[in-house]
């Protein structure tokens, strides 16, 4: 980060991602989003090429790479027209979660299908009543023997109805009914008393949102990732790295946005000059570039820092890029749009598609009002407002 530059081992993974995820496309995500299927093939190919599991330890069959190199993955995956959502959840949550603070068991159990991709994984914290806010949560584990007892529910829940188990953040209570300390729970989707309900989404992706019901379900005690008192050191281990993996999603995003513009702005032509040749379509897109170089820049010094080992320091980093990359996903894909005139509505081009991703990426996986409350109280360090 010194000279503001990536090695020369990410800018081959970055040209070796984008020329994989070009064979595939804007048009295969779409017609697969479309026709209600799963991008199978392209996840199994990014599996076994060893891009979705780069930041696995190597002893467990990846990369031994860090979360920037897996961020990196999954930008030129969106660059590329495939935004593949569940590589913010899976290889960078659940994997990264693991490796930190997993038994050995659950290393050898988990860690290889996340280097090969042939494990996925969900994350379940958001409530309907809580949102993110941990000390809100209602879903609670107890011990009962030699067993976890599970019992509450999830809201917008990524990929449920395609994963092997969800890591489920759940609040601990003791014998008399008090909320103790959140822990995390590895949950199989098939687990008895386990249920979930498709939630129509206006987003086209062919990765779902579910909400998620948990009834008395049984767990073994080896379902507890790390230890019972953690509590948010350990979540935010996993948080992180999900807003820096947003970040680059949306930036990934936002470098489609502006490739189409720019191609547009220098093709189409009307009264013989190419309508980028205008000012008033010009400088709009030039501010858009450069906001998304700026969010890019972001991402990068918030995955070193985290890479580093600095997460405090990676957790306000993390947030302002999550919040820069929000921002200018959305102003790009709206002047993208507008560049194209009619034109940008039009399935043919293909964004119109991108208008919602856009705009989730400013409430997703967290809002930016609760990003604007973290930096006003934790850098500026004003009185907190909630």
């Amino acid at each position: 980060m010194i000279n503001f530059t990536e090695s020369e081992e990410r800018r081959a993974l970055r040209k070796a991602v984008a020329d994989m995820a070009r064979k595939y496309g804007h048009e295969y995500f779409t017609a697969k989003a479309r026709a209600g299927e799963k991008t199978d093939e392209l996840w199994a190919e990014a599996g076994k090429l060893g891009y979705l599991g780069v930041a696995v330890p190597e002893e467990y069959g990846g990369g031994g790479g860090g979360i920037g190199d897996l961020a990196a993955v999954c930008e030129e995956l969106a660059t590329a027209g495939c935004p593949l959502l569940l590589t913010v959840v899976s290889p960078a949550i659940c994997a990264t979660v693991i490796a930190r603070f997993g038994t050995d068991e659950q290393k050898q159990r988990w860690l290889p299908g996340f280097a090969d991709g042939t494990t996925k994984m969900g994350f379940a914290i958001t409530e309907p009543d809580a949102g993110s806010n941990s000390h809100k949560l209602t879903t609670a584990i107890h011990r009962d023997g030699d067993e976890w007892v599970l019992n509450g529910g999830k809201y917008y829940i990524s990929g449920v109805d395609e994963v092997e188990a969800v890591l489920v953040v759940a609040r601990h209570v003791d014998a008399t009914g008090q909320r103790l300390l959140p822990s995390l729970m590895i949950v199989p989707t098939n687990a008895p008393g386990f249920t979930y309900r498709h939630i129509p989404m206006e987003v086209l992706s062919p990765e779902k949102q579910f909400t998620c019901f948990f009834d008395d379900v049984r767990l073994p005690l080896d379902a507890l990732v790390g230890t019972e008192d953690a509590g948010l050191a350990q979540l935010f281990a996993g948080l992180n790295p999900e807003r820096i993996m947003a970040a680059s999603f949306a930036t990934g995003m936002a470098r489609r946005a502006l490739d189409l513009a720019a191609e547009y702005a220098r093709t189409r032509t009307v009264w013989d000059t190419p309508i980028g040749a205008h000012q008033g379509l010009a400088h709009p897109l030039a501010q858009c570039a450069i906001q998304v170089e700026l969010a890019r820049l972001m991402t990068q010094k918030a995955a070193a820092l985290y890479d580093a080992g600095e997460d405090r320091a990676a957790g306000e980093a993390a947030n302002m890029a999550k919040y820069a990359a929000g921002e200018a996903v959305a102003a790009a894909v709206d002047q993208a749009i507008q560049v194209h005139g009619g034109n940008g509505l039009s399935s043919e081009y293909g964004l119109g598609a991108m208008l919602a991703a856009s705009r989730l990426s400013r409430i997703a996986p967290v809002s930016r009002e609760m990003i604007l409350n973290y930096v006003a109280q934790h850098t500026l360090k004003l009185p907190r407002s909630y």
